[in-house]
């Protein structure tokens, strides 16, 4: 009966999710229900999987608007009609500006519905056209039944909202939306208070006395019929990647088979065996297309000598070892071949395809030029709490001031003001709305028939096509993704080999990683979590778990990359697996039948493939059982009742095996925690190769790899902290030169020259005119020849100035200042044109004028973000007898004070609620110090800011890891700024 109804997906307009949707219809007695969302097909797919739930018949389409101007609404007769409903949708919104037409286009299998007030009496309906009337219309009827025959009229209950408070939240999202105060939202951008949820029976006594509007609403609603297999039986992805499925199999096993050439120097019948294996499954499974569709991606990528990193489930596989999808060896590894695939599961497994930032774009450009029907997946970036507070209380005119206590949460809800108070009630509702559309990190589809089958796409700003609906509506049509990903590890380590080519001569072979893995100064490197700058190894957090572990090769590697995963540190295992790690006679309490599963990592459970491996032989669950708590794993799989129902069965199962109901819970509670939050084994010895890869760059040529960090945005530090670790290495930092430095940070021998790039407010423009002109006519003699030369305005010239990269003309900056003002103010470069001769320049004889290393470090704060000489040399009143990094291991248990440089806080909540802090300074001489804030210091002692800080606190030792648990804190006062003290 409702042909109009919005969900959530209509963005900023629509309140209600699908399923509450769904659930309603089903209380109030309906048997069709038609989802339109404004301008969307997000939600379709999601209400065609639910609909027979609820015994409710879907039926979908769209509501075609211009803004809130409903122009009409199509309804999909059938599959063929909604593809022809998302054709036409894509159509419009891939133009430069998204326009709707008062008329609907001729579609095959579609419905268009008129909305009355813009029926026009003359206007001529087509036979599947027809017009909606809505209750408060049914009296302007009265005067034109002739003109509309009686078969073209349905009933048109628009559905925004369910109720008086659902109509507030609607008009909250309107003003949003509009970026406007609640009270000068326009009535005509909101709908109707009327735009309800109404029971059946309700609706049919509206509209009693014209009962055919109610016989055509339902001929038309029981005329559509759309249907897709949500099982996955089959995958929708590309088919074949050859002409036909047989000859991709066959090319499948002659590049496996090609591949052992490549990677055994003695291949045994192991390695042949579990090739056999692997192909029959990949055959049976239907995922020969998704094996070679990656290969060909990663072909180019080879061709174009993009480095590249192949993890996820699929780095389980020996097929993609051999295709050098990944470079993780599975019979090295002794990977679980089930995690990668098994008969019971219906998507391939994950393969994540790791660029270099500079080279991802590049590649998927590719991918979208080569496959036909290919799409970004979307992301559904939701109304978080805190975010929903700031935008609820800017549209109800709440002072900023009061907007930031009810983001911070310190208040009491009772004491609160009226209009506070339904800030706080308003944003809770809209909390986990959908608010726009963005798209996923690196996922793309390739489908085997046109995306538009499916819902209709958009551009977004990278310009190439996103469907609708995110990853969890993709897999459950069979549309699996293709993660073709970024991260500057990669661009970190191809930039350190050729400066280490350009610096020293030396050519690097970064794929040696058997020589790698017995390397003395990596294993140093890692015994001693000297790892700052080496990729996944140099959080704080992960330098004092290697600290604990005291790891030294790759297998321990592995595990450590997955044990600091939240899912192993929130089950408690990330302890109980140090301890066992250390001390063989804590092996033992482990239970014997999980330390028969996992041998390797002491009955504790680290990667996702163990949750499979306790599934199957601790609680006897199927593969296929076991494979719907891996999908669970996702996080979002967890409410669905297969995964329910699945809990039930390892219940009944541990039961049967005569384990203790304690016993079962502690293991199931274990599993749940890797919800969303563990790696597979393969994923994290991808990780580990990429960490071995920056390890070496990091132990045999350290100053080109830090620069190589400095000029790829660093890593989990900010670049003043690569430099200083560049510093400590031994190199000579020098601020931007001008005959020097170029846009990136260079290394000569010991010395580097930080680049153009690391300067604040300073034009790209200015820079590109100051390199291309050094480079065609030489270095610059004076600041006169730079003037002539390059285009500059004083703002621009005083900042160069200012951070001395005109130091190589010999004048102090001071001096260089007053003859910058003198000669260039008042003196326009709009359009400068060469000169043939310039003049001879007039020199003034001006008075010395030095600038002392204090002023340089405030000038270099200011304009590049951070000193180059020791922030401690900045501090007003600084004790030298603070204690040092270096004598924390002697003060075990002691109360000591430490001076220290914030470096990073990690904020974190113990397990009742409260804030706590991890810290990382660096002392005087450069060395970490790692600090605890429990909650009660947390909150009398806060951060204040970048700084030194005094620290006093107790020194606590734990596995090896030297911490100091803070007592009291505060940062230590800076000078003045002599630039501006008379």
């Amino acid at each position: 009966m409702y042909i109009n109804t919005h969900s959530c997906f209509s963005l900023r307009y629509g309140t209600m999710k699908v399923k509450e949707l769904l659930k309603r219809a089903q209380e109030y007695g309906l048997q069709h229900l038609a989802l339109t969302d404004i301008n969307k097909t997000s939600a379709c797919l999601d209400f065609l999987r639910m609909a027979p739930e609820y015994g409710i018949k879907p039926v979908v389409g769209v509501d075609f608007r211009n803004g809130v101007d409903q122009q009409f609404i199509l309804l999909a007769k059938s599959n063929k009609g909604f593809q022809a409903i998302n054709t036409y949708l894509t159509q419009l919104l891939h133009q430069e500006k998204f326009v709707v037409p008062d008329r609907a286009p001729c579609l095959t299998d579609v419905y268009v519905v008129y909305p009355y007030r813009k029926y026009c009496n003359s206007t001529v309906l087509a036979e599947n056209e027809y017009v909606g009337i809505a209750f408060g219309e049914l009296n302007l009827l009265h005067g034109c039944v002739e003109e509309l025959q009686h078969q073209k009229l349905i009933v048109q209950q628009t559905v925004s909202f369910q109720n008086k408070a659902g109509f507030n939240t609607h008009r909250l999202l309107r003003a949003i939306d509009n970026n406007t105060l609640l009270s000068k939202l326009s009535t005509e951008e909101e709908g109707d208070e009327g735009q309800q949820f109404l029971p059946l029976k309700t609706l049919i006594d509206r509209f009693e006395q014209m009962p055919h509007l109610i016989v055509n609403t339902l001929v038309l609603l029981n005329n559509c019929d759309v249907v897709f297999d949500f099982t996955k039986s089959t995958s929708k992805n590309q088919q074949a990647y050859t002409v036909s499925e047989s000859l991709d199999f066959r090319l499948l096993r002659k590049l496996a088979y090609d591949g052992v050439r490549y990677r055994y120097a003695n291949p045994n019948d192991v390695i042949y065996n579990r090739i056999e294996q692997e192909l029959e499954l990949v055959k049976q499974k239907g995922f020969v297309s998704y094996f070679l569709i990656n290969w060909k991606i990663l072909k180019y990528a080879q061709s174009k000598g993009y480095y590249y990193v192949g993890r996820g489930s699929g780095a389980n596989s020996i097929i993609a070892y051999l295709l050098r999808i990944t470079d993780v060896d599975p019979i090295e590894l002794d990977l679980y071949f089930e995690r990668f695939i098994n008969l019971y599961r219906k998507n391939p497994p994950d393969f994540d395809i790791d660029f270099s930032w500079a080279d991802r774009d590049d590649v998927i450009d590719y991918v979208f030029k080569q496959f036909p029907n290919t799409a970004l997946v979307t992301v559904y970036n939701t109304f978080q709490y805190k975010a929903s507070v700031r935008e609820l209380g800017k549209v109800m005119g709440l002072p900023d001031h009061e907007v930031n206590i009810l983001v911070k949460g310190n208040y009491d809800l009772k004491g609160l003001d009226q209009l506070s108070q339904l800030v706080v009630r308003y944003a809770k509702r809209i909390e986990g709305l959908p608010n726009y559309l963005g798209i996923h990190a690196g996922g793309i589809l390739i489908s085997e028939t046109p995306l538009q089958h499916y819902c209709a796409t958009f551009l977004p700003p990278k310009g190439l096509p996103t469907v609708h609906f995110d990853m969890v509506v993709a897999e459950d049509i069979g549309l699996y993704k293709f993660d073709i990903l970024s991260q500057r590890g990669l661009g970190k380590i191809k930039d350190a080999i050729a400066l280490v080519e350009e610096n020293k001569g030396e050519k690097v072979d970064i794929h040696d990683f058997q020589r790698f893995k017995k390397d003395d100064r990596i294993k140093r490197l890692l015994r001693n979590a000297k790892a700052i700058g080496c990729f996944y190894v140099e959080s704080p957090a992960m330098r004092m778990l290697l600290k604990k572990l005291q790891v030294d090769h790759y297998l321990g590697l592995v595990a450590a990359s997955s044990i600091i995963r939240p899912g192993v540190a929130k089950s408690g295992m990330m302890r109980e697996y140090i301890l066992r790690f250390r001390d063989p006679k804590k092996r033992k309490e482990a239970h014997p039948v999980m330390l028969e599963i996992m041998p390797e990592t002491f009955g504790v459970m680290v990667y996702q493939e163990d949750v499979i491996k306790v599934a199957h032989y601790f609680a006897g669950l199927t593969l296929g059982e076991a494979d719907i708590l891996r999908r669970g794993m996702s996080g979002k799989f967890q409410s669905r009742k297969e995964f329910s129902k699945v809990k039930d069965q390892f219940f009944q199962n541990c039961s049967k095996k005569g384990y203790t109901i304690r016993l079962t819970a502690e293991i199931w509670r274990q599993i749940e925690s890797f919800g969303g939050y563990a790696f597979a084994k393969g994923h994290s010895a991808s990780y580990a190769v990429e960490s071995y890869q920056s390890l070496f760059l990091k132990a045999y040529y350290p100053l080109e790899y830090m620069v190589a960090t400095i000029n790829n945005s660093g890593g989990f530090y900010r670049p003043e902290i690569y430099i200083h670790e560049a510093r400590m290495h031994g190199a000579v930092i020098h601020a931007p030169c001008l005959n020097k430095s170029t846009l990136l940070t260079g290394v000569d021998g010991k010395d580097i020259y930080l680049g153009f790039h690391v300067l604040k407010s300073v034009e790209n423009i200015t820079i590109k005119s100051l390199l291309l002109e050094r480079s065609r006519r030489g270095e610059y003699k004076s600041l006169d020849d730079f003037l002539e030369r390059v285009s500059i305005g004083i703002e621009q010239l005083v900042i160069l100035i200012k951070v001395d990269a005109f130091r190589v003309f010999r004048k102090s900056k001071r001096q260089l200042l007053w003859e910058a003002h003198i000669k260039v103010n008042g003196i326009s470069f709009d359009d400068q044109a060469p000169c043939l001769f310039y003049p001879e320049h007039v020199h003034y004889d001006l008075p010395s004028l030095e600038t002392t290393i204090t002023e340089d470090a405030f000038d270099q704060l200011e304009y590049i973000g951070f000193t180059l000489c020791s922030p401690f040399n900045l501090l007003k009143d600084y004790s030298k007898t603070s204690c040092r990094a270096k004598a924390l291991q002697q003060e075990i248990g002691n109360i000591i004070t430490i001076d220290g440089y914030l470096v990073t806080i990690k904020n974190t909540r113990t397990s009742s609620g409260n804030n706590m802090h991890f810290g990382t300074f660096l002392d005087v001489d450069g060395d970490f110090i790692d600090t605890v804030h429990f909650p009660p210091i947390a909150i009398k002692y806060p951060f204040s800011g970048p700084g030194i800080y005094q620290i006093k606190g107790k020194v606590m030792e734990e596995f090896d890891s030297i911490s100091v648990e803070v007592m009291t804190m505060e940062r230590i006062p800076m000078i003045e700024d002599p630039r501006y003290v008379a």
